[in-house]
């Protein structure tokens, strides 16, 4: 049968595929519009399948924090290029993983790549834009006796959320300046904990085992080995250690200075619970 313009448009309009994609599938179809959006679909999978081995170093991270502050999500959203890093549909897309993890629809990649909207919409995608998609990352977080924070550096290539523990609502606002404060710490210092006691015993041994061959090889006496490494251990732990880290606005100040004072201050137990760091290509 004829293909009208009419209906290409339609289809074109409804699934954001290309006018000669929409025609070629409408044609294969015999003019059923259900069945081209479901060749139109397959194609989508067709070209990510084909592309399966391209590297997805682009894309964007979003995160959303509730209006109470107490509960918040952040994903990352992988693509092959910049230029479509940055293109409505991708952003769109991005946005609706973004609001499916926030609503609770979603929890996890897994949960995502198993969610029918998202299935179709992932097809769809990938059919236009001819480019290898990657849902990276999806994660929910709350914290119903304390805060969130958020913070999404410029070009949306980086997300942190930081979790506070008891604080109270009306101490909200006080806390909020020094809060985002520590946020873009996290951002910029990129720390591997909020604690020492957090640091996995294997990274510790690794590290006395690197200061202690260094010293040995300076000529350092054997007796000595051991009281060297665990001195450079806590430079290790104040530079990487959230709480410990020198804060990036006063370096005469730790972060965990910076809590005290506010406690003392406001007559409070703040305590950062822990953070999240979303750089775009890292895991």
């Amino acid at each position: 049968m004829a293909i009208t313009a009419q209906q290409v448009n339609e289809l074109r309009q409804k699934t954001g595929a290309g006018m000669m994609d929409c025609k070629k599938a409408l044609t294969e179809a015999d003019g059923d519009f259900d069945k081209a959006i479901e060749i139109l679909r397959k194609k989508g999978a067709a070209v990510a399948a084909k592309r399966a081995d391209r590297d997805t170093n682009e894309g964007i991270v979003l995160n959303k924090l509730s209006d109470d502050s107490k509960k918040a999500s952040i994903v990352e959203i992988n693509c092959e290029t910049d230029f479509v890093a940055k293109s409505d549909d991708f952003l769109a897309f991005a946005n609706l993983i973004q609001d499916k993890a926030f609503s609770g629809a979603i929890s996890s990649t897994e949960t995502a790549l198993n969610d029918a909207d998202i299935k179709v919409s992932l097809d769809e995608l990938v059919g236009k834009i001819g480019e290898k998609i990657v849902i990276s990352r999806v994660l929910n977080v709350e914290t119903p006796e304390g805060m969130i924070i958020n913070y999404t550096h410029t070009g949306s290539k980086l997300g942190v959320l930081v979790l506070f523990d008891k604080i109270s609502a009306d101490k909200f606002d006080e806390f909020n300046a020094l809060a985002k404060d520590i946020a873009m710490q996290v951002a910029a210092m990129k720390p591997i904990s909020t604690y020492r006691e957090e640091v996995s015993r294997d990274v510790i041994e690794k590290e006395i085992e690197i200061y202690k061959e260094i010293a040995k090889r300076e000529g350092k006496p054997e007796q000595i080995l051991e009281k060297i490494a665990q001195g450079k251990l806590n430079k290790y732990y104040q530079e990487n250690c959230l709480s410990e880290q020198a804060f990036i606005k006063d370096p005469a100040k730790s972060v965990s200075d910076l809590i005290k004072e506010f406690n003392t201050k406001h007559g409070t137990e703040v305590k950062i619970k822990t953070f999240i760091r979303y750089q775009l290509g890292e895991k």
